[in-house]
């Protein structure tokens, strides 16, 4: 018998070691494969534009945002003035789309987060009729065209659409006009400087458009979670009376903080880079440029160097994105490890 088991052990092991080997092989197939995609079809064209970007220097670069002011103490011929002044008007153009971006993310995430945590909360903690088809309902941005998207509230809240009578007599404040005057009018010291008549080819559909194509995020990245940590936690805390504001807000929050971050991150980079649905509701007016836009139209105008150098900020974005997107994951993991 001892004879038996050592001819076997060998023959094992030597049957073993070609599926290993196969395994081994597999697995690096694989990784080369997916290094070689990213590197094509990712940092390849990442590196491209930071190049394109810094490739006429660094005082280039900073003219995009910072124009050169023209000399006081010389006489300047028409062209000067006129490439002094152009110049001057594109920095200003390319500032208001960057502060549009950023406005319009700054109304965008909150209503997300709002929605989420409600769309999550009913989807996870709850059985109801229609769940399934709240639960689609949620995806659906991610299955329709960001361009038809677009079209959509075009059709919707156009002048020919179905709400146009209304969306076109619609007169609502530009909320970043909101200044101080003073006490002079009455007891409300605030007031806007200007005011909009309509929604479409406004900002408002601007932020309807990226709201849309954004909203699946955070209850997306909360669902999960949500449903894997039950209801347990939350029935004790209620048996035990605390109300559902501080069962809330003391167990369920502090349960999916990084997964809402993470939501977070995902709707502020897709709001910051949106270009299909933001494309056809802003009518391609220059007030209503975001930072897509506005790269596509200095490409368009062969102004490369400031397409490039604007293109870099959104990359840098993402980058940071991706940063923290990564941070996040390894919290999460540490967390559920202990």
């Amino acid at each position: 018998m001892a004879g038996a088991i050592a001819t076997k052990i060998p023959l094992n092991v030597a049957a073993a070691r070609p599926a290993a080997t196969e395994s081994a092989l597999g697995r690096r197939v694989l990784i080369t494969i997916t290094v070689l995609f990213l590197t094509l079809f990712v940092l390849l064209p990442l590196a491209n534009v930071f190049h394109q970007a810094f490739a006429k220097g660094f005082d280039a670069y900073l003219a995009v945002f910072f124009p050169p002011e023209p000399p006081t103490d010389a006489t300047l011929t028409f062209s000067q003035k006129r490439r002094f002044a152009e110049a001057a008007t594109q920095a200003a153009r390319t500032w208001h789309s960057i502060g549009l971006t950023v406005s319009v993310a700054a109304i965008v995430i909150p209503l997300n987060v709002i929605f989420g945590l409600a769309a999550a909360w009913a989807i996870s903690k709850f059985n109801f009729r229609g769940r399934t088809l709240l639960t689609a309902l949620i995806d659906l941005p991610f299955s329709v065209s960001p361009v038809v998207a677009g079209l959509i509230f075009v059709l919707l809240l156009g002048r020919n659409g179905i709400f146009g009578d209304w969306a076109t007599h619609l007169v609502w404040p530009d909320i970043f006009s909101l200044r101080w005057v003073g006490f002079d009018d009455g007891i409300w010291p605030l007031g806007f400087e200007r005011t909009f008549t309509g929604v479409i080819f406004t900002p408002l559909a601007i932020v309807i458009a990226t709201i849309f194509v954004t909203f699946p995020f955070v209850a997306r990245s909360l669902t999960p979670l949500m449903e894997s940590q039950g209801s347990d936690e939350e029935l004790a805390a209620l048996s035990l009376g605390a109300s559902g504001w501080r069962t809330f807000f003391k167990i369920t929050l502090p349960n999916v903080k990084w997964a809402l971050l993470y939501g977070v991150i995902l709707t502020m980079t897709r709001a910051f880079g949106e270009f299909g649905a933001v494309s056809v509701v802003s009518g391609h007016i220059d007030v209503n440029d975001t930072m897509p836009l506005r790269i596509e139209k200095l490409w368009n105008e062969y102004n490369n160097q400031a397409a490039f150098t604007v293109a870099s900020v959104l990359t840098l974005l993402a980058v940071f994105s991706l940063i923290a997107k990564i941070a996040i994951e390894l919290k999460t993991a540490g967390e559920s490890r202990r």
